[in-house]
């Protein structure tokens, strides 16, 4: 039987794999984040659906500029960047600048016998003692590359475009449980890379409170 749209959302969150490494050494962080989900497609069209400026603006976001090594692209209203190395149809790397911040992002992909695997992981280093990192965790970025692999799916299994008005999407009921999944997803994540359980689940009720609108629970 065809998945409706609020049955690819429901079981979604439990499809991804997640991980985080905290390296620390003296004022410095390194985190690196990883996300992956297999998908029922070619790695060719896997490829074609995270490069091709059409494809992304169906499922991730319009994206500008010269995709293609050594080209700079925008993501529009999120970040931007340039691409430092690709290897089609197997991987591609891109710096992620936004609000002053730069981190990088590598894109991989793999077959699989029933399909094919994508990976993304974000690496970043800062400031050790970031008050956002202490606010919010790995749910911050973390949730949003859940929306992202959730867009992907969907476009993928029933052939939906992302919404017209993300906003109006995250008000659903659906959408919400979703949200709300991924961040506690991410805090355990977060407590497997050693962060105590009371900080990484209060970040992550600040996270899906920042996602959803809502006021921060204690």
């Amino acid at each position: 039987m065809p998945q409706t749209p609020d049955d690819v959302i429901a079981a979604q969150p439990a499809q991804v794999r997640r991980g985080l490494t905290i390296d620390r050494e003296g004022n410095t962080q390194r985190t690196v984040q990883s996300i992956s989900q297999s998908y029922p497609t070619t790695i060719e069209d896997l490829w074609q659906a995270c490069t091709a400026a059409e494809r992304l603006g169906r499922w991730f976001a319009p994206v500008n500029g010269d995709l293609r090594l050594g080209g700079h692209y925008q993501v529009e209203g999120n970040a931007s960047g340039t691409v430092v190395a690709c290897d089609p149809p197997r991987s591609f790397a891109v710096t992620w600048e936004l609000g002053g911040d730069s981190s990088q992002l590598t894109v991989r992909l793999t077959s699989e016998q029933d399909g094919s695997r994508l990976t993304i992981e974000h690496e970043h280093t800062g400031e050790a003692d970031s008050p956002f990192w202490a606010q919010f965790g790995p749910g911050a970025t973390g949730v949003g590359w859940d929306l992202a692999l959730l867009g992907l799916c969907l476009h993928l299994r029933t052939g939906e475009d992302r919404p017209d008005d993300p906003e109006a999407f995250v008000r659903t009921a659906p959408a919400q449980q979703f949200v709300r999944a991924a961040s506690e997803h991410w805090a355990e994540a977060s407590i497997r890379a050693g962060t105590p359980r009371d900080d990484a689940s209060a970040a992550a009720r600040r996270t899906t409170a920042f996602y959803l609108g809502e006021q921060a629970e204690a």
